[in-house]
């Protein structure tokens, strides 16, 4: 049986790494396929970073940790609740079961008839995206919170400069006019 977890990945960190672990763990001999949701969405705050990248990201980080049999797929949001579901299996090889913690993505795959796995939060005080993204833009250690592929990545992206160019870290007196529009 094949499952499908979603998420934006802002970035791909350790607690996105323990979660993929966990489902290969419970079933190694099923594939996995990583939805990269608002794949559309890119050089913003909450989603600096490209679908390209993103999928570069998880493809360096499950090299490293060993764990073939993941496929990373873009995901554009389509502003359509009632039609997502149906879109995101026509893009996809046939998948049975989804993995998530979000109400909406659960609520959403459960009146398709999909079965769907709670997937717990791993040291979400850590391991979280928008407090990544925050440490990556005030110079403040995020290092720890990625795996190794990962960090060397988002310094090759230049991933820093490009938060604070965003406007995620509040900007220094006299620093700017605020964030870009």
């Amino acid at each position: 049986m094949r499952g499908l977890l979603v998420g934006r990945f802002q970035p791909f960190h350790l607690g996105h790494l323990a979660i993929v672990s966990e489902i290969r763990a419970a079933h190694p001999t099923e594939p996995l396929l990583l939805g990269i949701g608002s794949a559309q969405i890119s050089y913003t705050p909450e989603n600096p970073f490209t679908a390209s990248e993103r999928m570069e990201m998880i493809l360096l980080a499950l090299e490293e940790a060993g764990l073939g049999g993941t496929i990373p797929v873009p995901l554009l949001d389509i502003d359509r609740h009632a039609l997502w579901v149906p879109y995101v299996a026509s893009l996809l090889p046939r998948f049975e079961r989804v993995y998530t913690s979000n109400p909406l993505t659960r609520t959403l795959f459960e009146a398709s008839g999909y079965e769907v796995v709670d997937v717990p939060w791993t040291n979400r005080a850590e391991w979280e995206g928008t407090r990544i993204r925050r440490s990556l833009a005030t110079g403040t250690d995020w290092r720890g919170a990625v795996p190794p592929a990962v960090g060397r990545y988002l310094e090759s992206l230049g991933a820093p400069a490009r938060l604070r160019l965003l406007g995620e870290a509040p900007r220094p007196p006299g620093g700017g006019s605020g964030p870009l529009p």
